[in-house]
């Protein structure tokens, strides 16, 4: 389903390295699923996979000629987030500006976030 509104929005950067991700998966691939898992010692991290296809309730974000596709359950956590691509001389990967992030670990795998406000405005009306 496309959404109606921007769920999450990508940099340049992040776009860039989608493109090229998709690219040269050595299968054809919608996009990049984007979601949350409950782990690690703040207590949720961050998923990218790749995306075969979408699910009937899966969000479809199209931003700078590439596609992200929100697990439904990540909804709430996502909205408003940035996703970019950071590379450092030790490390390189997607890195998440969220406003619902209300905290993390300290070696930065997991999260702590809180559901977006919208959403729950949205389901409590």
């Amino acid at each position: 389903m496309a959404s109606r509104f921007a769920i999450m929005s990508v940099t340049d950067a992040a776009a860039a390295r989608v493109r090229e991700l998709t690219e040269t998966a050595g299968k054809p691939v919608l996009g990049l699923r984007v979601g949350v898992k409950n782990g690690g010692c703040a207590g949720m991290a961050y998923t990218v996979e790749f995306a075969d296809d979408t699910g009937p309730l899966d969000e479809v974000v199209e931003d700078k000629g590439v596609k992200l596709v929100v697990d439904p359950k990540a909804l709430m956590f996502l909205l408003g987030t940035e996703m970019d691509y950071e590379t450092s001389t030790v490390s390189s990967g997607f890195v998440f500006r969220n406003p619902n992030q209300v905290g993390s670990c300290g070696c930065g795998e997991s999260v702590t976030l809180k559901p977006a406000a919208a959403v729950e405005e949205y389901v409590s009306s």
